[in-house]
């Protein structure tokens, strides 16, 4: 009795590495960080790593990322893990170019998140129906979806002007739009190259200037999934079935059916970014262009402790990072070099406070070879460019590793009744 007593308070403690950062202590980190990126591109001359064509093109590559994270965000939310998003994507990309050459670009999209939901049906009549690893599971469907559209292709798109085995005809644009006079204005601004100023004139002008419809529905889908996950009914019995499954059994939620249902939403989500990638990102459909973003957007969601904002701002760091590649690369990594360097420093000193001495002498050692690296060179070779976001996706996740936490029934095999 005793024992079960002086338990209690100790399994509700919070660990240290767990603890959730307010949104002011966010906000502060954020405006931390873009007065440094300021001061760096100040001392580098590298203007291009705020610009507003840097932001908008990193936006455009953060879409298929987010959708990705979000879908990936649903399934886990209600216990079954998502490794197939990758090959969601690829359906996504495969039905989004085929419907939109022969119907348009908005039928497109419909079938996109169709293709994708099919494949989400599909992981879950596996994972929850017939039980299987979902490990195992999402890498099969991986796999099958790259051969099924290998296959379809050839059908489909082999004798069509502009088509062969390996890619669409070019599909009709769904058109670009930026807010009248202020997305000018905001560029004028950026132009001027002023500390700060021009850095947030960069930042915003980028967010509404050549948005494709698509991007915008897109960008809608993280505040609805936010108010759907945690401000309503459904959301909160679908968010039961990840937590403790049994427990919401108990109380009468189907939880077969809320598992089904997040899946398939799951895959609808990344079909859309499919969707995006063939239709906005690019007019054809072309093997390979999903680029391992399903694993990089599985990553941002990771990287946001499974919450749409999080997520956002991870797929946003990985769509920048990505971005970088194709604007001045070697230039913008370069500077970033500097940018990275001092951010470890602080990182160091901020160990020592928490008396962290062994990380705190690794992170400072880190910082001083990248000061080293930044000083020795002036433009990084265009392989280091291109591993750039893998690279960051890895740092992301070892960084974050010990906040994390994930839905506790997350992956774990669930039969109807086994509570009795």
């Amino acid at each position: 009795m005793s024992t079960a007593t002086v338990a209690k308070p100790s399994a509700k403690q919070p660990s240290p590495g767990r603890r959730r950062v307010s949104l002011p202590v966010l906000l502060l980190i954020i405006a931390g960080v873009l007065v440094l990126t300021s001061v760096v591109r100040l001392i580098t001359g590298a203007d291009g790593i705020t610009s507003t064509g840097q932001m908008s093109t990193a936006l455009k590559l953060a879409v298929p990322i987010g959708l990705a994270g979000l879908g990936g965000l649903w399934a886990e939310r209600a216990g079954v893990v998502n490794i197939g998003l990758e090959g969601m994507l690829i359906l996504g990309t495969w039905f989004g170019a085929w419907a939109g050459f022969q119907w348009g670009p908005w039928v497109g999209v419909l079938f996109g998140i169709l293709g994708g939901a099919l494949g989400g049906l599909l992981h879950a009549i596996v994972t929850i129906t017939f039980n299987v690893n979902h490990i195992v599971s999402g890498v099969a469907l991986n796999i099958l979806a790259l051969g099924a559209t290998r296959y379809l292709a050839t059908f489909a798109f082999e004798g069509e002007e502009g088509g062969t085995s390996k890619q669409s005809p070019p599909v009709e644009s769904l058109g670009n739009f930026s807010v009248p006079g202020l997305s000018d204005g905001l560029r004028d601004l950026n132009d001027k190259h002023w500390f700060l100023v021009s850095d947030l004139a960069g930042l915003i002008g980028g967010l509404i200037t050549d948005l494709s419809p698509l991007t915008v529905i897109a960008v809608a889908m993280v505040p609805l999934s936010w108010w759907v996950l945690w401000r309503t009914s459904f959301g909160l019995r679908l968010r039961s079935c990840g937590e403790n499954p049994i427990a919401a059994e108990s109380l009468g939620v189907n939880v077969y059916k809320y598992k089904y249902l997040a899946v398939v939403i799951s895959g609808g989500l990344a079909g859309l970014g499919g969707a995006f990638l063939s239709l906005v990102a690019s007019n054809i459909y072309l093997e390979g262009q999903t680029g391992g973003r399903g694993y990089i957007g599985l990553a941002a969601m990771i990287f946001g402790n499974w919450m749409p904002g999080g997520l956002a701002l991870g797929a946003g760091l990985f769509g920048y990072t990505d971005s970088l590649k194709l604007r001045g690369g070697g230039t913008n990594v370069h500077a970033l070099l500097l940018l990275l360097a001092i951010l470890l420093v602080i990182g160091a000193i901020y160990l020592v406070w928490r008396k962290r001495h062994i990380p705190a002498a690794i992170t400072a050692a880190v910082s001083a070879l990248m000061f080293v690296w930044y000083g020795l060179t002036d433009e990084v070779p265009n392989q280091v460019v291109t591993a750039t976001p893998y690279v960051v996706t890895l740092l992301v996740l070892s960084l974050s590793a010990q906040r994390l936490r994930m839905p506790k029934a997350d992956g774990m095999p669930y039969r109807k009744g086994q509570g009795k």
